[in-house]
């Protein structure tokens, strides 16, 4: 059987593999050991924070509209059992929006629910 030398193919992988860690801290960034265990930590952290990143923005935009609605002399839970029982489908990122972006908008639209 014929000899098959990898020397391309394998150089070309650590290759592409180092540098995906450019930016990476000392040897992470240069030795192809290090940088392969570097990147699975990447990979990793980078998959979980897809996901926080939602759970993060949806506390944000409930906190925003708390912010705006206790300055309307109201609280979010009080304000979100009244639009629930008028049947107002609404989601938190767009009373966010409108309380940041458009705040007379918002403040008419809370005195109307009040």
């Amino acid at each position: 059987m014929t000899r098959i030398k990898r020397g391309v193919a394998a150089s070309k992988r650590r290759k592409n593999l180092v540098k995906r860690t450019k930016g990476f801290d000392n040897r992470r960034s240069t030795n192809f050991v290090a940088a392969r265990e570097a990147l699975l930590k990447a990979d990793h952290y980078a998959y979980r924070d897809r996901r926080n990143k939602k759970r993060d923005f949806r506390a944000l935009w409930l906190i925003r509209a708390n912010a705006a609605l206790r300055e309307n002399g109201t609280t979010w839970s009080k304000f979100a059992g009244v639009m629930k029982k008028q049947n107002i489908l609404i989601n938190r990122k767009m009373l966010s929006e409108l309380a940041v972006k458009h705040p007379a908008v918002f403040d008419k639209m809370v005195a109307t629910l009040k």
